[in-house]
Order: structure tokens, then sequence, then C-alpha cells
């Protein structure tokens, strides 16, 4: 049952409510540019400690898009809170990520099939074992060929959802040798909470640092083209996801 307010969400319009589907950048003024550029009759739906959600429609279907924050803590917060108390079923995390295997480059977008972590955020749950965080397969199946009708070459495997970003002893390589692509902040804590709450989610990151040598970050106009096209990529999956709630 849905409520109207969290310690964290308070939904300003009862009647307009979240969407089915949240797209979840980690900033709040991405959050907003998404809004006032894709959405159609988007309206605020959240501002608590200026996390900016808004509800609005994209080729006449309802989607909303608010923004995570940074790190496991604070995506764990709000997805929990999305999925447990406002009726959402998909959150797709679209954030930036730093490559690890010289497999990819700057400006791809990467999806997350699986996210390793240096975090305790599992250990919440109380498991006598490890726990794989794992996105939901008809969200990386559905994205995935939205990227192939796009013409975008996504790469598909392991992200790094890391809880330190200034880390001087990151091992890049090590993680490489394991078949991890990138590192990132935030994919595992939301694949557990949505594992937890029998809920659908997957990240898909567009690459904006090589963390391996030459070592390299795109500049604010290239960061502000390629996030663009993951916009897309992910707002046309959520046409498709409708099919699936």
């Amino acid at each position: 049952m849905s409520v109207m307010k969290t310690p964290h969400i308070n939904l300003l319009n009862e009647e307009l409510g979240f969407a089915k589907t949240v797209l979840m950048p980690g900033d709040p003024l991405r959050a907003k540019f998404i809004a006032d550029n894709f959405l159609e009759n988007a309206v605020l739906v959240n501002n608590v400690r200026g996390i900016n959600g808004y509800t609005g429609y994209y080729k006449g279907v309802k989607v909303s898009v608010m923004a995570s924050g940074m790190g496991m803590p604070s995506i764990g917060i709000y997805s929990y809170e999305l999925y447990k108390h406002f009726g959402v079923e998909n959150i797709m995390r679209i954030g930036s990520a730093g490559a690890i295997s010289e497999k990819v480059k700057l400006r791809d977008i990467v999806a997350g099939m699986g996210a390793c972590t240096n975090s305790n955020f599992a250990s919440q749950f109380n498991l006598n074992g490890t726990i794989a965080p794992i996105c939901n397969f008809e969200m990386l199946s559905i994205a995935k060929k939205v990227a192939d009708n796009m013409g975008i070459n996504m790469p598909v495997g392991n992200l790094l959802s890391s809880d330190t970003f200034y880390d001087n002893s990151f091992p890049a390589k090590n993680w490489d040798k394991i078949g991890c692509l990138a590192v990132e902040m935030e994919a595992a804590a939301l694949y557990l909470t949505a594992q937890r709450l029998n809920k659908r989610a997957l990240a898909i990151c567009t690459i904006s640092d090589l963390v391996y040598e030459p070592f390299d970050s795109l500049s604010a106009s290239d960061r502000e083209q390629s996030f663009t096209q993951m916009m897309q990529l992910a707002l046309d999956t959520a046409l498709e996801l409708e099919n699936l709630n």
C-alpha cells in the first residue's frame, strides 16, 4: 500500500505519485535535466533534502526520475522506500563509471549484469554465506535489445560498487583480472534491495573516466553528450518495461 510520506520522500502530488519505473541518476540536477528535456508534463513529486524527483510522460507512458545521491547507503534508502511504499516495480540506475577493463573505452555505455562490491551492505540480511548482487534479467534483456536497435554497442558484465572514491591503493588490475568492467558506487546496494523486495533493478553507466593507464576523463561537454545517449536508452527501455508491469 502506498503512503504519502517516509523519512526521505514526501510525495508532493498524491494523485500523480511515482510511476512503476523510476530512472535514478546520482545527481539531482541531472534528474531535473531529464524531466525538463525528455518528459512531458513533468511535475516535481519530491524534494526532501534537495533530492529532486519528477513524474511525467514519455511517449505517452508514465515515467519517474529521481536522484539517488552518492554511494550505497544513499541509494539503499531511496530504492527501499520507493519499492516498499510507493508502488515502484523497476529502478534503473543511470550514472557514470570508471573503466577498469581495457576493453571499455571513454563514452561507452555498460550494463551491470552483476555488481561485485567491497561494501558490507549485504550483512543486514543475516545470511550464512555470500550473496551475489545481480540485476533483473528481463530488464537487462530489454535494455540490450533497445541498445542494439539504437546502434549502441553496450558491453554487459560485472561492475564493481565501491564504498570509496578516493582510494590510492585501489587494485584496478586485480578487479580487471576477475572480469569487472568498471567501478561505480551504487549498483550493488540497488540490486540487493531489489532482490530482497522481489523487485526489478538494472544499472547502466556511461564511462566517464579511465582507471587504467593512460588515465583519462571526459570533458564537461563530452559528458553531457554521452549521458544524453544513456538517458535516451533508459527512457526507451522504460517504454518496453510497461509490458512487464
